[in-house]
């Protein structure tokens, strides 16, 4: 059963070209939004980083596909709000000795750490993982028990789901879930299960249960995580991965004496 909550939509406002007399949106942005939707100088807080974890075994895989469809679909929603997105991309099967390793060793990679580091420092993650006996793979669930408990608080999170049969699609919602509670992420209400017979028939199967086809449950969950992004301001890549580099705002330096 899939999420049927309904995320907000951007509005729909051309971004007019910059000239020099830096003319406004003929639009108003939406209530909450921040930043200055016309600026889209990728050197400005006004760009925004989401980083996509995979765990499609296989380039042709329907997990790593619903993954790029995700990333596509917040990018696209992002750029209606004028804003400059940038990601980073990482599947799980190439890190897959590096996991091991790191767990059983405590030695991390540099292509791991990149790859937790991009995590740590993302205003947005989307992460995807097949459906092996009615849960995650090992791998994902391998993966995200190297993120130290506090290193991802509060930044929102696409979830989404593969599985032969739309019978598994619960299993966003009984062990997904709890996984990114647990870690204190913003778990986005609205996430993506895809079954073999969304991407297309399936012989001798039966018709999909789901009225909502793929592309706009995926358009929906994108358009959901550019609302929340545009909410908050761009995080501070250097201080998320830097304690010491976070500035600490002097009203809660006063509480601290």
């Amino acid at each position: 059963m899939e999420n049927v909550d309904n995320p907000l939509s951007p509005t729909n406002g051309s971004v007019p070209e910059q000239d020099d007399t830096r003319s406004e949106p003929a639009s108003s942005k939406p209530a909450g939004v921040v930043g200055d939707l016309a600026e889209t100088d990728p050197f400005t807080p006004v760009m925004r980083h989401i980083t996509l974890i995979s765990a499609g075994m296989s380039e042709s895989s329907q997990s790593t596909a619903l993954g790029s469809d995700l990333l596509n679909a917040s990018e696209s929603a992002l750029a209606e709000y004028g804003v400059v997105p940038e990601h980073h991309i990482f599947y799980l099967r190439d890190l897959a000795n590096d996991i091991l390793n790191a767990t059983v060793a405590d030695h991390k990679t540099p292509a791991l750490e990149e790859a937790i580091n991009q995590v740590i420092a993302a205003d947005a993650v989307i992460t995807v993982t097949p459906t092996y006996k009615g849960s995650y793979s090992g791998l994902f669930k391998m993966f995200w028990d190297l993120i130290e408990d506090g290193s991802v608080t509060n930044i929102p999170v696409l979830l989404g789901a593969t599985g032969g049969t739309p019978r598994h699609s619960l299993m966003i919602d009984y062990v997904m879930r709890p996984l990114f509670s647990y870690l204190r992420m913003d778990v986005l209400p609205h996430a993506v299960f895809a079954a073999t017979d969304d991407w297309g028939e399936v012989p001798e199967a039966t018709a999909s249960s789901r009225d909502t086809p793929i592309a706009e449950r995926v358009a929906r969950a994108g358009s959901e995580l550019a609302t929340v992004l545009m909410r908050r301001t761009a995080r501070d890549r250097d201080a998320a991965l830097h304690e010491d580099m976070k500035i600490i705002p002097f009203e809660e330096l006063l509480h601290t004496i």
